[in-house]
């Protein structure tokens, strides 16, 4: 071995290390991404969270057995393939997931594991191979060993910081598994290029290999928003008008002549069709008895449709609406059709809008209120299902005028019977008298409303001050009767331990139930 060649070895050898930072990162970035596109689509972001991190371990582990059995003087040759077909495969994992789910839903779980686990299992591959290479190069083994661990969980805490702030909002979850993969490939590149003597026959072969990849994952970068958009079209059925990732949540707005549509995480919200249906029946009965002073509180509702409503009322005088997700609030500000739609509530002089998370907020604030808005999406997973248990409904209770009221969205009690009477129980045990009540609305089907106050002493309206749309004193009294498909079932109350509302949520939804 010549000078020259013994000279570059530690710096061959400190790139090579290097590039496990890199790996590392890739590799836990395929497993976010493919656990938030399986929670937005699916929902149940806990289980889908950990079945795939479950599966990626253990597929990673099988790998890492499998790289024993490459030869020695094939070990350098496979670390640059196995990048190839990673990045390839988990770059192009996202679109390939989103254009299954819309194209033919029946086989996603299938195919969204076994690509967890081909990833799994290349990814286990890569760094012992990396340090077998290292090996071969005579790198002392403990120091091997601490510098290859250090970069390798250096690298997941980066991209773990990375992914949910900048990347996901930035460039949505297809392109976030895009440039990951082409960071795969650009490793590849460089040990093709700084190894090429080693290589000998297989250079050319390679680099060919390589610039293939390149090629399609450069392709799949270009063209990953269309198919996405084609997917979420085909899975929505109306054109999509508006898309965004956002920290928290996937923003879907679409549109089919005056039909606006609204969908957060797959799951609609509203249709501007029928939701002043879903809107008067939240508000105007809680907001009916409004006291004096016209302090109100809405927790959630970034859209602004219930706060149009309540600003509807000259008695209210100042209105604070805590959403987590600014994103909502900014398109529902400053969207023409949306703004249109909500009044431009979101502008209102008596409005102040805070994006935080509600139950951070509640425990900041001190302020009292005489009427509580509380519209949070489903308890469809136990980030949502806290803001519907115990602890939370006690905190919204310390923030309530001793005779004011507080209505919360219930989903339906009658597709989802156990969840519904669970949200009332729940609010019986935090210390609330519950007037439970429900109204038909088209796009949801019959829908659930629970009114909560200190006093035992709220009366069915029996008309309003306002002009409806939808409520009237009949169709009011038919909302605080219960049918007997729909009458009480006994069910445990929410706390932050077990969870029970977001099982029972889910096994109502599912049909497990019925």
């Amino acid at each position: 071995m010549d000078k020259q060649t013994t000279d570059s070895k530690p710096a061959i050898d400190h790139a090579l290390i290097i590039s496990v930072f890199v790996v590392a990162s890739c590799g836990l970035a395929y497993e976010l991404v493919n656990a938030a596109l399986a929670s937005y689509l699916l929902g149940d972001s806990v289980l889908q969270f950990s079945t795939i991190i479950g599966a990626y371990l253990f597929a990673m582990g099988i790998g890492s057995h499998l790289s024993q059995y490459v030869p020695e003087d094939q070990v350098l040759k496979r670390f640059i393939e196995i990048e190839l077909l990673v990045g390839l495969i988990g770059g192009l994992s996202a679109t390939a997931l989103f254009l299954s789910f819309a194209w033919i839903a029946a086989p996603f779980r299938p195919l969204l594991y076994a690509m967890v686990i081909l990833i799994g299992i290349l990814v286990g591959m890569e760094v012992p191979l990396v340090m077998r290479v290292l090996n071969q190069r005579k790198a002392e083994f403990n120091a091997l060993i601490s510098r290859v661990l250090t970069f390798d969980y250096m690298g997941a805490l980066a991209v773990s910081l990375l992914f949910p702030l900048v990347l996901a909002p930035m460039l949505g979850l297809a392109r976030t598994a895009i440039l990951f993969g082409l960071c795969n490939v650009g490793i590849a590149c460089w040990t093709v290029w700084r190894f090429r003597h080693d290589l000998q026959d297989s250079y050319r072969q390679l680099l060919r290999r390589t610039v293939a990849v390149l090629i399609i994952l450069f392709a799949g970068f270009a063209l990953a928003d269309r198919l996405v958009s084609w997917s979420e079209n085909q899975l929505f059925g109306d054109p999509i008008i508006y898309a965004k990732t956002t920290p928290y949540q996937r923003l879907v707005l679409t549109r089919w002549q005056d039909d606006l549509r609204l969908y957060i995480n797959g799951n609609l919200q509203f249709s501007s069709t029928d939701e002043y249906r879903y809107h008067e029946a939240l508000v105007h009965p809680v907001l009916r008895d409004l006291r004096p002073s016209g302090r109100v509180l809405i927790l959630g509702g970034g859209d602004g449709l219930a706060l149009r409503e309540v600003l509807r009322d000259q008695r209210v005088k100042d209105v604070t609406l805590v959403d987590l997700d600014p994103a909502m609030t900014e398109i529902f500000s400053t969207n023409p059709d949306l703004v249109k739609l909500n009044q431009n509530a979101l502008s209102d002089p008596r409005v102040t809008v805070v994006n935080q998370d509600a139950a951070q907020w509640l425990e900041q604030h001190r302020g009292l209120y005489d009427v509580m808005i509380v519209d949070f999406p489903d308890p469809s997973n136990f980030g949502l299902g806290k803001l519907y248990s115990t602890p939370i409904y006690r905190l919204m209770k310390q923030h309530l005028q001793p005779n004011g009221r507080m209505v919360v969205q219930s989903t339906s009690p009658l597709y989802a019977p156990r969840a519904f009477w669970s949200i009332v129980a729940t609010l019986e045990k935090a210390g609330f008298y519950t007037t439970p009540y429900h109204a038909l609305v088209p796009s949801f089907g019959e829908w659930g409303f629970v009114i909560a106050s200190q006093q035992n002493d709220f009366k069915i309206p029996s008309d309003y001050q306002l002009p409806m749309r939808f409520l009237d004193a009949m169709t009011t009294a038919q909302m605080f009767y219960f049918p007997k498909d729909m009458q009480r079932v006994t069910v445990e109350p929410n706390d932050l331990n077990s969870q029970k509302l977001v099982q029972y949520f889910i096994q109502d939804w599912s049909g497990v139930a019925r």
